[in-house]
């Protein structure tokens, strides 16, 4: 067991925090949300109605969305572009006519669709969530419009109105700026900056010209 804990420690942490931060979300969120309905003059919500309500799922879904989309842009990203100096980028100074994926793939594959797909799973994965993620936030943040529009008597849009808001893309942009934002500072920090052990780190005497980690 302690081997387990040991190997896995860095996703179990993670994960962890993850659920810790969410249970607080909830809280905090189910709190802020029946001020608000008391506020109106309704009835608050129960915990478990909460959970499946607009604002929770387009909150939620909202984040999550940002973040597969940063991770998805930068492997792909990563795989074509550089940074010299950067631990976070292939050095563009070395000869790379190896095919690296080509030597690292399981034996016995051959080159057909299903070679492709798999040398280009991770991104593929990741950009899959972050759709899977976008259609939730559209249909929580809908949702939560719908609710707030029958709170004071409007009528509530359908969904693909709510596709074209601008209130919907506020949400969206104002998560997505924050993503490309935090990846282009670690690139650009990693340049000058060391962190000793970590392997998103270059070495701590690796001079600032040196690519990679």
């Amino acid at each position: 067991m302690r081997r387990f804990f040991r190997n896995n420690g860095l996703t179990l942490v993670l994960l962890l925090a993850t659920a810790l931060t969410i249970g607080g979300m909830v809280l905090s969120g189910w709190s802020v949300e029946n001020e608000e309905l008391a506020h109106h003059g309704k009835p608050g919500l129960t915990l478990l109605a909460y959970l499946g309500s607009g604002p929770f799922l387009s909150a939620l879904f909202e984040n999550w969305e940002s973040e597969f989309l940063q991770m998805s842009a930068y492997v792909v990203l990563t795989a074509y572009l550089f940074q010299k100096g950067s631990a976070e980028s292939k050095d563009p100074d070395k000869d790379e006519k190896r095919e690296a994926e080509g030597k690292s793939a399981p034996s016995g594959r051959s080159r057909s669709a299903g070679r492709w797909l798999y040398e280009h799973s991770l991104g593929l994965a990741l950009a899959i969530l972050f759709l899977v993620s976008f259609v939730l936030h559209l249909v929580g943040s809908a949702e939560a419009e719908a609710e707030d529009a029958l709170r004071h008597g409007d009528q509530a849009g359908s969904l693909v109105d709510h596709l074209g808001s601008a209130q919907f893309w506020f949400e969206s942009f104002q998560n997505w700026q924050s993503e490309f934002l935090s990846t282009a500072v670690v690139v650009v920090l990693s340049i000058f900056l060391r962190y000793r052990g970590s392997p998103e780190s270059k070495p701590v005497d690796a001079s600032d010209a040196e690519t990679g980690s």
